[in-house]
């Protein structure tokens, strides 16, 4: 069986889950909710981030789980998802479509960030990337 792409585990459809923590983790305490987001949440929120600008991934996390009423998002799945939104831009790039159709995932990566360098490109893209929408918008 042929492995899925990044383009197909990005379509998948998931549930959004709450979650009452039991334990403290990622920032979020025993007693509050975070939130396991979907990739096509991150993936919508990277897509609604303005041209030239940028966030966090923790900024993500927080403006996500503020979103949806909860104290935190859960890092791990996040960041797998956040992997999986810029793999699948990438998809697009190698089949020919331009840079303004992709999904801007560099504007939560940095060329600096563990994700970068498990991606199949020179990190230093990323800052191209940056520093193009930054001249564009300045």
């Amino acid at each position: 069986m042929a492995r899925k792409t990044a383009r197909e585990k990005l379509a998948v459809k998931k549930d959004i889950k709450k979650v009452l923590m039991e334990k403290a983790f990622g920032g979020i305490k025993t007693g509050e909710m975070m939130l396991v987001a979907t990739p096509q949440m991150v993936d919508a929120y990277i897509r609604d981030i303005p041209h030239g600008a940028a966030r966090t991934l923790p900024e993500l996390r927080q403006e996500l789980a503020h979103s949806e009423g909860c104290h935190g998002t859960c890092p791990m799945s996040t960041s797998i998802f956040v992997r999986m939104v810029a793999e699948a831009a990438l998809e697009d790039l190698a089949e020919g479509k331009p840079v303004s159709e992709i999904s801007p995932f560099w504007r939560v990566i940095t060329s600096e960030d563990k994700i970068a360098k498990r991606l199949n490109l020179d990190p230093a893209w990323i800052d191209e990337q940056r520093a193009l929408e930054t001249q564009a918008s300045g």
